[in-house]
């Protein structure tokens, strides 16, 4: 349990954690139209590794999605043969997953180390790794397939890969590459010093026009870039005192960018806001600090026991659901206004501390899967508050209600790695993708 959770709410987590607390039915092996993909970031090898899985989609969506069979691909195999063979060097944790816009290929990026690796989604082989340095921390995929934004956190450096997944070409683009701790604005500050005291990138998120990215900042603030551009350019910038600290939230919808801001970092353990910035303007020249500015659709910072992270679209992107893992909650927001419009706890029978992080929507809309942490969280966690620790590590199912503006936790599909008795599972990057 999450210290300060027990601390100021003890009292309602005397329930027993009941995991599989539905009914179950007849296991759905194969089933069209999609799949979902969840990744372990625990090692499967003493250098690294962590672990790909695979369900297919419909299996989920109903009452036995607790026993739901799935593909299983430990990542310290061939991905890691051949890491080694073309950098030199092994990945280590498996963290952000992402897809291409045609979902014929799947973009894995390593957090402790700076591998970036290619996956044909079909499959499931591991076709191109890219060492980007010192830390890939996030991999974004641009919508018209052109490049990939790689937010290389500890090295402070936004770089990009070119893509042709046609011919399977992937290519670090060295003059693109955007130096976040030595640039100076177009408004003559420093990209990192007293408006952004810390620039490490956290999620780079690309505009529909594949022509804008938004980059969240550990620090505060964030950087509007130009990615089309070599080396990428600045457009928009934003200080600390504006856009707070470790966003990785990020969806566009109703002709704004909506941007979160989280925790999980010891100079900033708690922490949820959302931003909702105007995509008129941004490509303005130049453009002012601060400008167009952004509205601040919520801040729980003054719940206390706050960490916003994953976020995703109702189908008809009406709504942007905003999980806080931190307080076992869904913020329901209406894209149309930009304004909250509900919330839902998903601590019950299922999960008496899930910790949901990142989502993402079947296809028809009906359901949410949302990767829930575990025990002993591997990245994004602060030991004095525990904000990413979680009871039952796995792909928890969320079933769309009210035509998005609320939801019901109705199962977890379980995800287990005990070393040395120790459950070490810790569950993060997901992706729903789309199989005819």
């Amino acid at each position: 349990m999450k210290r300060l959770l027990v601390m100021a709410v003890s009292t309602t987590l005397t329930v027993a954690l009941l995991v599989g607390a539905v009914t179950v039915g007849p296991v759905v092996a194969k089933g069209g139209g999609y799949e979902v993909w969840i990744v372990d970031q625990s090692d499967t090898r003493s250098d690294g590794g962590g672990t790909l899985y695979i369900y297919p989609g419909p299996a989920l969506e109903g009452a036995a999605a607790v026993r739901a069979k799935r593909e299983v691909i430990d990542l310290g195999g061939a991905a890691r043969s051949l890491c080694l063979t073309t950098t030199g060097t092994a990945p280590r944790r498996p963290h952000m997953l992402t897809l291409n816009a045609a979902h014929n290929y799947a973009i894995l990026s390593f957090v402790a180390t700076g591998h970036v690796l290619f996956m044909e989604a079909t499959t499931r082989a591991p076709i191109a790794c890219i060492d980007v340095g010192a830390q890939a921390h996030a991999a974004f995929p641009a919508p018209d397939d052109s490049y990939v934004v790689v937010a290389n956190q500890n090295g402070k450096l936004l770089q990009r890969i070119q893509t042709d997944y046609g011919t399977a070409t992937f290519q670090l683009a060295a003059a693109a590459t955007l130096n976040l701790a030595t640039c100076t604005t177009p408004n003559g500050a420093a990209c990192q010093g007293a408006l952004r005291p810390d620039n490490a990138p956290i999620c780079p998120v690309i505009d529909a026009s594949s022509r804008f990215t938004f980059v969240t900042l550990r620090g505060g603030g964030l950087l509007v870039v130009d990615s089309t551009r070599s080396p990428m350019a600045i457009v928009a910038e934003y200080d600390a005192s504006t856009v707070h600290p470790n966003g990785c939230g990020g969806m566009e919808a109703a002709g704004r960018m909506f941007i979160n801001s989280g925790g999980g970092t010891a100079a900033n353990p708690l922490e949820a806001d959302l931003y909702a910035f105007p995509m008129s303007g941004i490509d303005a020249t130049p453009n002012l600090p601060n400008t167009p500015a952004p509205s601040v659709v919520f801040s729980h910072d003054s719940r206390g026991f706050v960490d916003s992270h994953g976020t995703v679209l109702t189908k008809d992107q009406r709504f942007l659901w905003v999980a806080d893992r931190a307080a076992n909650r869904v913020v329901v927001v209406d894209t149309a206004s930009a304004s909250v419009v509900g919330e839902f706890g998903l601590t019950g029978a299922v999960s008496a501390d899930p910790a949901p992080d990142l989502m993402g929507i079947a296809p028809a809309g009906n359901r949410v899967f949302v990767a829930l942490r575990g025990p002993n969280p591997l990245t994004a966690n602060v030991t004095t508050v525990d904000n990413a620790v979680g009871a039952t590590p796995g792909l928890g199912i969320m079933r769309v209600t009210g035509s998005g503006r609320t939801g019901v936790f109705q199962a977890i599909a379980p995800i287990s790695h005990v070393i040395g008795g120790v459950e070490r599972a810790d569950p993060h990057g997901i992706a729903v993708r789309r199989t005819k």
